[in-house]
C-alpha cells in the first residue's frame, strides 16, 4: 500500500460527495515491464479528471477518453451503468497494443475497473487508516459489493477473478525530536515524500522558530519520551533524534528502540554514538538487540556537510529501510 492510494481515495470521496460520477481502476496483474505495481489505484471523474496512476500515462489517456466519450453520449462512465459490477480490462495483450499504449518492453496490464456508487466505505476506510489501522478492502466482481476488514501485517493483494482484496495502511509517519535547522530541512523533504511529519521540542527558543504552515508539519507538545509513548510507534513510524541534547534525544530513543518503529536514528559522531549506546544500556535498560536497531550516525554516508545535505542523507536512508521492509513482506 502506498500513501498515494489513500490520497486517491480521498479525492474520489470528495468528487462523489460533490455529485460527480467516479470510477476506480486497480492494477491486478502485470506481465513484463510495468510502470506501476499490482494494487496501484486510479480514480477517474466523469469529466475526465484523474487522481493516481496505473501506468506511465498512455493507459490513463485511453481510460479518460472512454469515460468522456461515454458521458458525451449521454451515458455514464464505463462500469457505472445501472446494475453493472466491476469490469476486467487488459492493455498490451499484443506487441502492437503494447507499443500503441506506450507500455515498455511489451508489458501487459490487467485492471479492475469499478464504479464508485456508495462512498460510505471510502469514508470508513480513510477514518480507520487515519487511526493507524491496516485495512483490507474486498470487492465482489459480480455484485460490486465492498467489505472492509482488519488486515494483517504483510498481507498482500489477492485477486482470483471473482474478488479483489487490496490492503490499505496508514500514512508513513515521522517524529523528529528537535526543531532546529536540520529538523526543518528533514521535515520539508519528508513531507514531499508524503510522510506525516511531527516535531517535538520542549525548548521554546527552538520551537518558536518553526513555520509549521510552510513545512506542512505539526508540532507535538511535551517531553520527547512522553510523546513517543503516547504516539505508540508502529511499523509505519520513524523516530529521528536531532536535538543535540542528550536529555531529550536519549529519552526519546529509549522508548523508540523498544517499539516496532521501522526506523530509529540519532544525529552525532561515531564517538558520540558509542557514548550514547553505553548510556542507554547502563541507565535505561536498553538491550543489545534494541541498540543494534539504532542508525547512528544517522543517514547514508555521502560526506554531507550542510543541513540540506545531511537532510538528504537522513531521508534517503529512511526511505531505503522503508522500501526494504516493504519488499520483504
Amino acid at each position: 500500500m502506498e500513501s498515494l492510494d489513500l490520497r486517491v481515495l480521498a479525492d474520489a470521496l470528495a468528487w462523489k460527495r460533490a455529485g460527480h460520477a467516479v470510477t476506480l481502476v486497480t492494477v491486478v496483474e502485470t506481465w513484463g515491464s510495468a510502470p506501476r505495481p499490482p494494487g496501484a489505484l486510479l480514480a477517474v471523474r466523469g469529466d475526465g479528471l484523474v487522481s493516481g496512476s496505473v501506468s506511465g500515462g498512455c493507459v490513463e489517456d485511453d481510460l479518460i477518453a472512454r469515460t468522456k466519450a461515454a458521458m458525451q453520449d449521454g451515458g455514464e462512465p464505463p462500469g457505472n451503468r445501472p446494475g453493472a459490477g466491476p469490469d476486467i480490462i487488459a492493455y498490451g495483450v499484443t506487441k502492437e497494443e503494447a507499443a500503441r499504449f506506450g507500455l515498455p518492453c511489451g508489458g501487459t496490464l490487467r485492471l479492475v475497473q469499478e464504479p464508485l456508487r456508495d462512498a460510505d466505505w471510502v469514508e470508513q476506510l480513510l477514518a480507520r487508516t487515519a487511526a493507524h489501522e491496516l485495512v483490507a478492502r474486498t470487492v465482489d466482481l459480480r455484485s460490486g459489493a465492498v467489505t472492509l476488514a482488519r488486515a494483517q501485517r504483510g498481507q498482500a493483494m489477492a485477486f482470483d477473478g471473482a474478488s479483489l482484496t487490496t490492503v490499505f495502511g496508514p500514512k508513513w509517519r515521522l517524529l523528529l525530536v528537535g526543531a532546529g535547522q536540520l529538523s526543518q530541512a528533514v521535515a520539508q523533504m519528508a513531507v514531499m515524500l508524503d510522510f506525516e511529519v511531527l516535531i517535538c521540542d520542549p525548548r521554546e527558543e527552538y520551537a518558536g522558530t518553526l513555520d509549521l504552515a510552510s513545512l506542512g508539519a505539526r508540532r507535538v507538545p511535551g517531553m520527547p519520551d512522553d510523546v513517543v509513548r503516547e504516539l505508540r510507534p508502529d511499523a509505519h513510524t520513524a523516530v529521528v533524534a536531532l536535538s543535540h541534547d542528550p536529555k531529550l534525544d536519549d529519552m526519546a530513543l529509549m522508548e523508540a528502540l523498544k517499539s516496532p518503529a521501522f526506523y530509529v536514528g540519532a544525529l552525532g559522531s561515531r564517538r558520540n554514538q558509542a557514548n550514547r549506546k553505553q548510556r542507554l544500556a547502563e541507565h535505561f535498560d536498553v538491550t543489545s538487540d534494541e541498540l543494534a536497531r539504532l542508525h547512528g550516525p544517522v543517514g547514508l554516508a555521502i560526506d554531507a556537510k550542510t543541513p540540506a545535505e545531511i537532510a538528504v542523507s537522513v531521508v534517503a536512508q529512511m526511505v531505503q529501510i522503508k522500501n526494504a521492509r516493504a519488499m520483504a513482506q
